[in-house]
Parts: structure tokens; sequence; C-alpha cells
């Protein structure tokens, strides 16, 4: 069998001398295993088409108990982020997240076009990276079924105060009135309003807020310690990032 669908290159390895095994983020199937035939002839087109980060228009095969890709065409290839370190690292962390949290074999076309418009604004600097980051963190865990509680304190529901409390261990929300756990963030009402508009705005306006220096840097704790503490891991390509940003 055969079809056609669009896809995100978000992992590749070396299988002997010409051929490449991809991880595909694709819109259709979501998270699948493919191999590239001839992928690493540089005078093939699919060594371009087919290489990490690269967003291409897929023909696959569905074999027995493999996936062949048979042609590929690209659609965005983000040079841009090729240009700096940081923004690049970002981005294979972003590709880790999708390998770790998008649908196996199912429709995801939700968590592709976060990871792809979370891309495109890294790329083209129209939000700074520390909020993109957050925003692909934040959202991608709803998408996966790790909703956190922003929308009131948990304890009196008290909407907004002017700083309030996140506990990453469960995502729930506390006013600066109500005892809160140990092991919180504290947030700033600015920091609150963006990590609400992550979590519950329409995906068309996902990008669409400002937030000062300040609340930008609670916001970013608070996302990374929600998702390491959602997940229970430690992600390598996230390291390398801290590492080049201390």
């Amino acid at each position: 069998m055969r079809r056609t669908t669009d896809g995100l290159i978000i992992r590749e390895q070396a299988v002997g001398e010409r051929d490449r095994l991809v991880t595909v983020l694709t819109r259709d199937m979501g998270v699948i295993r493919a191999f590239v035939r001839g992928a690493k002839n540089i005078k093939s087109r699919m060594a371009s088409s087919t290489g990490l980060l690269c967003y291409s228009r897929l023909s696959i095969y569905e074999g027995k108990d493999k996936y062949i890709i048979e042609d590929a065409v690209p659609i965005e290839v983000f040079f841009q982020l090729r240009e700096d370190i940081v923004r690049l690292s970002l981005a294979q962390y972003f590709l880790e997240l999708d390998y770790e949290l998008a649908p196996k074999e199912e429709r995801a076309e939700d968590c592709l076009r976060l990871t792809l418009n979370s891309l495109h604004v890294l790329a083209h600097g129209k939000l700074e990276p520390e909020a993109v980051k957050a925003v692909m963190e934040l959202r991608l865990l709803s998408y996966a079924g790790y909703m956190p509680s922003v929308v009131a304190c948990r304890r009196c529901g008290e909407y907004l105060t002017d700083r309030m409390y996140f506990l990453p261990l469960d995502g729930q929300l506390f006013c600066m009135r109500c005892p809160h756990p140990e092991g919180c963030v504290k947030l700033s009402a600015g920091a609150v309003q963006a990590m609400r508009h992550i979590v519950l705005s329409d995906p068309g306006r996902l990008f669409s807020f400002r937030i000062s220096e300040s609340a930008r840097r609670e916001l970013a704790q608070a996302s990374e310690q929600y998702l390491l503490a959602q997940t229970r891991r430690r992600y390598r390509t996230l390291d390398f990032y801290h590492s080049i940003t201390i």
C-alpha cells in the first residue's frame, strides 16, 4: 500500500553505506520510522529532503512490517535555524519532545502544526526563543494529555492575584492568599496570563502574546519544570541547550 502525506524528519540514522532510517512526525500517521534508500548519496534529492528538520511531502510504501519512503519533495528546510546555535539547539529539543510525546502511528495534525509553527517563529525571530520554548512545552504536553490546571487557584477559585504559585508536580495553581505546597514556582500576573494563553488559546493565536523579560523567565522555569516532572526523564538536547546559554 502506498500513501502520500506531509512529514517532518525528527530523527535520522545511517543504515549501511547508502541508506537512512528516519523517524518522521506525519500529519496522518503520527510518528513512524521509515527507510530511505540511497539517501546518503549527496547527488540524490532524497539526501536533502529526508534530513533532520526537513518538512517534506512524502510518498510512503507500507510493507508488511516496515515503511519505505520512495519519494520526498521538500516543503521547508528551516535554513535560518542552522545559522544560530541557540535556535538550532532549541529546534533539536523540539524534535526530541515530539519523539517522546507525539502520537505513534495515529493522526497527529495538532502536534505537527505546533512544531512547524514553533520552528517558523523560532527561525524568524518573531518571539524570544525562551518564550517559544515554553509554548512548545506547554502546548505539546496539553495535546499529550498533561494539560495543567491554570484557570484559577486550586483552593479558593481566585482567578488572578498579583503573584501566584504553580506546582510542577501536578500542574496546579495557587493564589497569594492561600497556602501552597513546597516546590511551587512563583509567577507574576503576566506569567500566569501567558501560561493561560498558551494552554487555552486557539491554535491560530498561539504565538500572539507579549510578555516582559522577568515574566518570561518565570514562565520558562515553570514550563520546563512541569515538563520534566510529568515526563520523568531528562532530555539530552535540553541539557545541551542549557550548556550553551549559561
